[in-house]
């Protein structure tokens, strides 16, 4: 048997895992990215936001991070992940910008991203809420359904076509667990065969427009709509 229909294997979990405090960590890192985002102003540069983020999760205990803290201004937005930004990028007064961190607390993961305007631009606005819209539309479908993580992705490619979009399938979800979730499986969820369990593998959806100016971004757990009520 392949080791993308191992699902044993992919979904090992550590000694100290624990689904209650990883969803604590994951509400963490969703009140995090929400009060990096109010602080985010046009004008600013991109790297003092970077290093306002980092104080603002220093002060909640989570900077160690298993990645690190990306805060994304305009063109840099449509950067994948790991790929450095262009330095010096200030934040107008019609943008976007894009969060995404990967805190640790004590021995558990969080990882989340969300996608944000200045100003009343309509083609940065739908870009943000559709990014929103393709993760919820992907995440129904495997709450309904058997799909395997390949599946999910095709959709996502799909619905991002549909929208207009380019999805970028180097940020294609990813397992998350006690840290560091690494030592079971680093690699893709658009990768495995079978269905993902919930709580325990990250759906990533990373759009661009077609000219890559701009673009936008939306991560988190897969879990049942309760949890985004």
């Amino acid at each position: 048997m392949s080791d993308l229909n191992n699902r044993e294997l992919l979904e090992a979990v550590g000694a100290a895992y624990d689904e209650q405090q990883m969803l604590a960590v994951r509400q963490m890192t969703r009140e995090v990215i929400q009060q990096i985002a109010r602080e985010v102003k046009p004008g600013m540069v991109e790297e003092d936001a970077v290093e306002m983020a980092k104080d603002l999760l220093a002060d909640r205990g989570m900077l160690r991070g298993w990645h690190d803290v990306y805060v994304r201004f305009g063109r840099n937005t449509t950067k994948t992940f790991g790929e450095a930004s262009d330095p010096g990028v200030v934040l107008g007064h019609n943008d976007i910008f894009l969060i995404d961190i990967g805190p640790t607390w004590q021995d558990w993961e969080g990882d989340g991203g969300d996608t944000f305007v200045t100003g009343d631009d309509p083609q940065m606005a739908r870009c943000a809420a559709d990014a929103r819209e393709i993760f919820h539309q992907v995440r129904r479908h495997w709450q309904a359904t058997q799909a395997t993580g390949k599946a999910l992705y095709e959709l996502a490619i799909a619905a991002a076509e549909q929208r207009g979009w380019v999805l970028n399938m180097d940020l294609s979800g990813h397992r998350l667990a006690d840290f560091p979730h690494a030592a079971g499986y680093e690699g893709p969820m658009a990768d495995i065969e079978f269905k993902p369990s919930r709580q325990l593998w990250v759906l990533e959806i990373h759009i661009r427009n077609v000219e890559h100016s701009f673009g936008a971004f939306f991560e988190d757990m897969l879990l049942e709509d309760r949890f985004f009520a």
